[in-house]
């Protein structure tokens, strides 16, 4: 069993995150969703960047991502989608102890939380499409650079083919690829399982 605290995107806490979620449980995890939006949920980016930005933008987001965790111990697996792997970075860099960090639809560089260093401890998995509208190579890069320098496991899914931004949620139906997101909560499931021989 692996204790693992997945985030949001900026789109809010969608049917598709929590499906994820209930698979992990359905693997043996236990599994927390925080809310950071309080309720709401968008189906447009324009929109939810506008909702994010009117209750405090990123400040506020990590503010809300610490009180989430508050009481959650040690030895878990941060993991976020989209927009949450801002809060998958933040913890990770800031509370000691993590077991690893799942970063789904891109990553960001550890700066952009104001983190200089990756714990060599914590390994990571990044998947993204390979046509991602919001791809930054560049940001990848420095996240890459950042983790494999500190000697933590560090690995890359790049789906070819595959344009949509959050492809692995089900509930956008204009986004969602099917195969490519079994295969993306495939190897998840295996990491989640590297992660809890490990704890042992």
């Amino acid at each position: 069993m692996t204790e693992i605290v997945l985030f949001h995107s900026v789109l809010g806490l969608r049917p598709g995150v929590l499906e994820t979620a209930e698979q992990w449980r359905a693997a043996g995890h236990v599994v927390h969703v925080p809310d950071l939006y309080g309720g709401a949920v968008f189906d447009g980016y324009d929109e939810a960047f506008e909702f994010l930005d009117k209750y405090g933008g990123q400040d506020e987001l990590l503010r809300r991502t610490d009180a989430a965790v508050d009481g959650v111990g040690p030895g878990v697996v941060y993991a976020g989608y989209s927009n949450g792997v801002l809060s998958v970075v933040h913890l990770v860099t800031s509370r000691p102890g993590a077991a690893g960090a799942l970063s789904f639809h891109g990553s960001v560089p550890v700066r952009a939380v104001g983190a200089e260093l990756w714990p060599s401890s914590v390994p990571v998995q990044v998947h993204e499409a390979e046509l991602d509208p919001f791809r930054e190579d560049d940001a990848n890069r420095e996240f890459a650079e950042t983790v494999s320098a500190s000697g933590a496991s560090y690995h890359y899914y790049g789906y070819p083919g595959v344009s949509a931004h959050l492809f692995a949620d089900a509930s956008l139906t204009s986004e969602y690829d099917a195969q490519a997101a079994a295969t993306m909560h495939g190897r998840a499931l295996e990491f989640l399982a590297a992660c809890e021989d490990r704890g042992r």
